[in-house]
């Protein structure tokens, strides 16, 4: 709910904001085995529906969703040409992916993932299907449409409440601002938990997306002037990331930039201590000793 109060937060962090559909909220999972839509009684209903995953490279690939557990809910639009109704689920969250559990990502990152790894690929297949002679499946003949939902600017909430909202094909009873954490989160391991590298950054290379290597292991190498982990490769041989002390001990040795002539200086005036004048003189001896 809106408040005074509440608005300071607004100041805060960053918002997108989307209207409140007057519907009923799903999950929807979808297998390799059929796609299940769950409510928040926790009953289950199996429905008809086609979910291919993303393809990799030229043509289709039949592979489809393997455990990817969606958010959403179920709206029913008044068609304006003929008012006739028309059921249909807005996605506005991602869980889980192909069995990989997305909910630590920004939630941009999750809403991104939407289109690009479930409407994207459903639109591209049934795209192709359409062109068939021999169409395989029916999209057509599903119990209901899917799409994401939109998420908007705050910038825009004025637009969004007096223009988008109205011409609605099915009912809205207010308004849902969404705080969206866009940083790219960095993790070590601490203790057998994760442990959140506060302040730290990657920088990947130009055209790569950051979403790519989100629950991945990377090896980075630092950039001093810009005060930022540059991405060098993705370490596919490494199971675990390296331990936060680990972390805190490379970059104190970053940081003091201790040169091969600095070191060497401080070693020879090191020796010249009584403690090791000592020690060398007599390790010395047994070493001509014994050749």
């Amino acid at each position: 709910m809106i408040c005074r109060d509440n608005l300071q937060f607004l100041r805060q962090r960053y918002y997108y904001a989307t209207w409140k559909a007057d519907g009923t909220r799903y999950m929807m999972l979808i297998t390799m085995d059929g796609c299940f839509l769950i409510d928040r009684y926790f009953n289950i209903r199996r429905v008809q529906m086609r979910f291919p995953c993303r393809h990799t490279n030229k043509g289709l690939v039949e592979k489809t969703h393997y455990f990817t557990l969606l958010d959403g809910e179920m709206v029913i639009d008044t068609l304006p040409d003929t008012q006739k109704k028309q059921r249909r689920y807005l996605i506005y969250d991602t869980m889980a992916h192909n069995h990989v559990s997305v909910i630590e990502r920004p939630f941009y990152q999750r809403w991104k993932m939407i289109d690009k790894e479930v409407i994207g690929p459903r639109n591209y297949e049934r795209q192709h299907i359409y062109q068939s002679r021999n169409p395989y499946y029916r999209y057509e003949l599903e119990p209901f449409r899917v799409r994401r939902k939109d998420f908007f600017l705050l910038s825009a909430v004025t637009k969004l409440l007096r223009e988008f909202i109205p011409k609605l094909s099915h009912e809205a009873d207010g308004l849902i601002l969404q705080v969206v954490d866009d940083r790219e989160l960095l993790y070590l391991h601490e203790g057998g938990k994760r442990e959140l590298m506060e302040g730290n950054r990657v920088v990947f290379p130009e055209g790569h997306d950051p979403s790519d290597y989100s629950g991945k292991i990377i090896e980075c190498s630092f950039d001093t002037d810009n005060q930022a982990w540059v991405w060098m490769r993705t370490r596919i041989d490494k199971r675990v990331p390296n331990n936060y002390n680990t972390y805190i001990k490379v970059l104190r040795s970053i940081t003091d930039n201790i040169t091969e002539d600095a070191l060497l200086n401080e070693i020879h005036e090191i020796i010249r201590l009584p403690m090791y004048a000592h020690r060398i003189q007599n390790d010395s001896k047994d070493h001509v000793q014994h050749r």
